[in-house]
């Protein structure tokens, strides 16, 4: 996940608020992908719940009360007592030393997501932050002063406390920013636009850094672009179907009433009003076709049925208090506990990246038969445009179908769950985690995997369908405007191969236009 140097603007008229409603998957999307910016919500009650649990805590520290994290050394070292004269340097203490992340920076759109995962959760008012700190969250992501995060040293419990500090470190004037296209210092930043680095109040270092924002903004992304590739996919299969001369009765609605899984009959539905623009002047070539075609709906179905429930505890993690300790904003109770525990997103990222790679083998499937003369039902082998005397020395799409098997082969081999290698750290006090981030960040690397299998397809299908109308004497056939939308997209940036070309540009235009949701899919 490298960082992007291109800018987002800043003109979204679209404003998501923060502090009086959930946030849906979709409201941390458009603050990523730039669409909106992030409000406090200016609910008085709102307000004052957030002041209430700052008072709390500065009432608590006046009584020197013994508070982990505030009074006491962090992890295992809760038993170390604070001196009152040093507990004010806690909160920095606590972000420096953990400013050890490595590998690739988040890009763009994972910063903001973070952003936005972390400014939810503590607009829950549970935290005893002060208010003044949402505000400075908020323009951050604003005006795209983009903490750079590393995206590797969460083990996901203690929350994703290394790759958190860089966004602490950055509100306090420290370590790098992204900014209007180049990295700069923090502090630097701050000294353009004529503001003072936050002074953290005690706890607040804390809470930044102890929850789950980094596995949760990610997840979101995740899920956006998986419930896509999933449309896409139902898309590409009723084309390869028509492409291989399929049965159509395969996806009969009174088949499907017979096994009423939600998803599964949905794409069924999807496939048949596809096929419903497509004729055929042949008969199929088997009475059955094989599974890739036959069960695409059934493999496609579990990620589509997986998806509530997957919304579900990405949604709850996204809107709940996720630090500790947590301050009752009411009563004042200090409640220590372990809400920083990524479970739910580990689980659902490790689900989702198996659902996802299902995905790609399906395709890779597809794309085998369609480019094999022995089972693409009168197709040139490789999908090969030319005829004639060049033929001989034409090899369509041979490299791409391998470099689709590579890619498959490498997103299955992800799929191992991230969730179970569960590591003990810090003197065993973090014993049991949830390595939620690593989950995460496997299931944006097999999106990526899928992605390219995506777009190497709608290459190869598009090629095949065009093949079977020049086979039937049909070029300037029409498939209704859906389908001609979709295939037009294709063609606009991958013009048929009738003589081999390097495909690479081509590859990666396709892979843009479906990162951005370009091609036109069902639902």
């Amino acid at each position: 996940m490298n960082q992007k140097t291109t800018m987002q603007t800043t003109e979204a008229v679209q404003i998501v608020h923060v502090g009086n409603r959930s946030l849906r998957i979709e409201d941390v999307l458009a603050v990523a992908e730039g669409r909106a910016q992030l409000a406090l919500s200016h609910d008085p009650a709102f307000r004052a719940r957030i002041d209430a649990g700052a008072r709390h805590l500065e009432r608590m520290l006046a009584e020197t009360s013994h508070i982990y994290g505030v009074t006491t050394g962090y992890g295992d070292s809760c038993t170390v007592e604070i001196p009152p004269e040093l507990v004010a340097e806690l909160p920095l203490h606590l972000t420096r030393y953990h400013g050890c992340g490595l590998g690739d920076d988040l890009d763009q759109e994972a910063t903001l997501a973070v952003m936005t995962a972390r400014l939810t959760s503590l607009s829950v008012g549970f935290s005893g932050v002060r208010s003044v700190l949402l505000e400075r969250i908020a323009f951050y992501a604003n005006q795209r002063i983009l903490p750079r995060i590393p995206a590797e040293g969460s083990v996901g419990a203690s929350g994703d406390l290394t790759p958190l500090s860089y966004l602490a470190a950055a509100l306090v004037g420290e370590r790098d920013v992204v900014y209007r296209g180049t990295t700069q210092s923090a502090s630097a930043v701050l000294e353009q636009l004529n503001l003072t680095p936050l002074q953290l109040a005690p706890k607040e270092g804390l809470a930044i850094m102890n929850g789950t924002a980094v596995m949760t903004g990610l997840a979101c992304l995740a899920f956006a672009r998986a419930d896509y590739l999933s449309r896409v996919a139902t898309r590409l299969t009723a084309l390869s179907s028509w492409a291989l001369l399929g049965n159509s009765h395969h996806f009969d609605a009174r088949l499907f009433e017979a096994k009423p899984h939600q998803g599964q009959n949905e794409c069924a539905a999807w496939i048949r009003g596809d096929l419903e623009h497509l004729t055929h002047d042949q008969d199929p070539a088997r009475l059955q076709d094989r599974y890739s075609i036959r069960c695409a709906p059934h493999v496609i179905g579990v990620l589509r049925d997986a998806l509530p429930w997957l919304r579900r505890d990405i949604e709850n993690e996204l809107n709940s208090a996720n630090d500790n300790p947590l301050i009752d904003p009411d009563t004042g109770a200090v409640m220590h506990g372990g809400h920083f525990y990524g479970g739910h997103i580990a689980f659902a990222m490790d689900a989702l990246k198996v659902a996802v790679a299902n995905l790609a083998d399906l395709m890779d499937r597809q794309l085998a038969l369609l480019v094999d003369t022995r089972y693409n039902a009168g197709l040139p082998q490789n999908l090969s445009g030319t005829q004639g005397a060049r033929a001989p020395i034409n090899h369509g799409f041979k490299a791409v179908q391998i470099g689709v098997s590579a890619w498959t082969a490498e997103a299955l081999k992800l799929t191992m769950p991230a969730s179970v290698f569960s590591r003990s750290t810090e003197c065993h006090n973090q014993d049991k985690v949830s390595m939620g981030t690593i989950a995460a960040r496997d299931c944006l690397r097999v999106l990526e995997l899928v992605e390219q299998v995506t777009a190497a397809h709608c290459l190869a299908v598009n090629q095949a369908v065009t093949l079977r109308l020049r086979e039937q004497a049909a070029q300037d056939a029409s498939f209704g405007p859906v389908l001609d939308a979709f295939r037009n997209a294709i063609h606009a940036l991958s013009p048929f191969v009738d003589e081999d070309r390097p495909l690479e540009h081509e590859l990666r235009a396709l892979m843009a236009a479906i990162r951005s949701r370009h091609l036109p899919a069902p639902g």
